[in-house]
């Protein structure tokens, strides 16, 4: 939403108590991020915390807490961007068999059944990622469980996107999640300043990046950051969902010249094949 106002041009500042914007995304996604926006907000206050609001006529004003102390600016309006938490007090489930975790989420099993027979539950009342379309294939599993149906949502890849400019989308295993699992991965990457579709839109910071086990070379993690990620991105999770190997996708021949031949030349990468780089 700041990247929004921003571009409608209010005077934007961002504040994240981390050391980085988007603590949770691949660094090298983030970066062509931070370095265009960086100019563009008044101003980006990493590792601060905000300690106080209060209200100053129609405007707001704010205490930050840093490094360097504390200090007070005055704004026009706050935007809270902290997280959700389930609305699952005071609405009758100690009526039902329900059961919560000790955040207060729905606990549902992988066919969205409750501890409730009778009762399903899908979307961000059961946690893991809140996004919509996560929520609309858990709605589909349930559906097709009430009919009988044997489905689950067992191993299913779930992209994310931040539509932000540029966009940055991801899914299956993140490097970072990589490193943190010590899991052994070959990353290879696609500069877009070697691709001619983003040239010619004068976007040549963007990236696309692919995580390939090296033992079967299947692509088990997808990300990319520039205009149209969060588009691109479904081509990743058909890849990563149907286990394809790197050179599956290497060999599918890709229309030129376009952003979608970045996912051909990043798994042209891994075995030394790429055209442009």
């Amino acid at each position: 939403m700041g990247s929004v106002y921003a571009a409608l041009g209010s005077q934007v500042t961002i504040v994240e108590m981390t050391k980085d914007i988007l603590p949770g995304v691949d660094r090298d996604l983030v970066r062509p991020l931070h370095h265009r926006i960086k100019n563009q907000f008044e101003a980006i206050l990493v590792n601060t915390k905000v300690k106080d609001f209060e209200s100053k006529g129609s405007k707001v004003s704010v205490t930050f807490e840093n490094e360097s102390g504390t200090e007070q600016k005055v704004f026009d309006q706050a935007l809270v961007s902290i997280g959700r938490r389930p609305n699952t007090e005071n609405i009758g489930l100690d009526n039902t068999k329900i059961k919560l975790d000790d955040k207060g989420f729905v606990i549902a099993n992988s066919q969205q059944k409750t501890g409730d027979p009778s009762i399903l539950a899908i979307g961000d009342v059961i946690g893991g990622p809140m996004l919509a379309h996560k929520a609309a294939h858990e709605a589909k599993v349930a559906v097709e469980v009430l009919n009988g149906e044997n489905s689950d949502f067992k191993n299913r890849v779930i992209p994310a996107v931040v539509f932000t400019d540029p966009e940055i989308a991801w899914a299956g295993l993140t490097e970072n999640e990589a490193h943190a699992q010590g899991r052994n991965v070959k990353v290879v990457k696609f500069p877009w300043g070697a691709s001619g579709r983003a040239q010619t839109l004068g976007r040549g910071e963007g990236l696309t990046k692919l995580l390939i086990d090296p033992e079967s070379e299947r692509i088990i993690g997808v990300g990319l950051t520039g205009p149209g990620a969060g588009e691109l991105i479904a081509e990743g999770v058909l890849a990563i969902q149907t286990q394809t190997k790197a050179k599956e996708l290497a060999l599918s021949i890709h229309p030129h010249p376009t952003l979608s031949e970045t996912m051909m030349e990043t798994a042209e990468v891994f075995y030394g094949t790429a055209t442009h780089i």
